[in-house]
């Protein structure tokens, strides 16, 4: 299988792999969104899943760490159980897995010292947890830098 990147809905997607109902599963380009946080990790199929340029609609959608990373098991097996088929040799497989990982990672921290805490309730050290000058640096730089490696490595 080999590589491939598209459109769908205005956004880049790429491909990651082939489930064994020979759906095409697909991971969609992360963006900024409301102007605080990054959305990201969406992994969809559509209604033409063979050309989902010209998909009217979006048939299901799942965010990564659900799909491959919070389980038991290691990102890897849960990743090569899940696609029978994929364009990721296993090197690359082990990469996207620790990219995507990080990637949630620094979005959760990037979350905390946004709001000054983990959001359960006003933190009672919210003003020394927040940080504005390191979630500059989270959303400017060290996401956007993950996320370019990801689409690298799966185009």
């Amino acid at each position: 299988m080999k590589k491939a990147t598209t459109k769908a809905f205005g956004k880049n997607i790429y491909l990651l792999g082939i489930d064994e109902e020979g759906k095409k599963h697909w991971l969609e380009e992360g963006k900024f969104e409301c102007g605080w946080y990054w959305g990201m990790g969406y992994v969809e199929t559509y209604t033409n899943n063979s050309n989902p340029s010209k998909a009217k609609d979006v048939e299901t959608h799942q965010h990564f760490n659900g799909l491959i990373l919070d389980k038991k098991r290691n990102g890897y097996d849960e990743f090569v159980d899940f696609f029978v088929d994929t364009p990721l040799e296993k090197s690359e497989i082990w990469e996207l897995i620790e990219l995507m990982k990080t990637l949630y990672t620094m979005r959760e921290y990037s979350d905390t010292i946004y709001r000054g805490g983990s959001h359960y309730t006003t933190n009672p050290l919210k003003e020394l947890i927040k940080n504005d000058v390191e979630y500059e640096r989270i959303n400017k730089i060290i996401i956007p830098s993950l996320l370019e490696k990801v689409y690298e490595l799966l185009s």
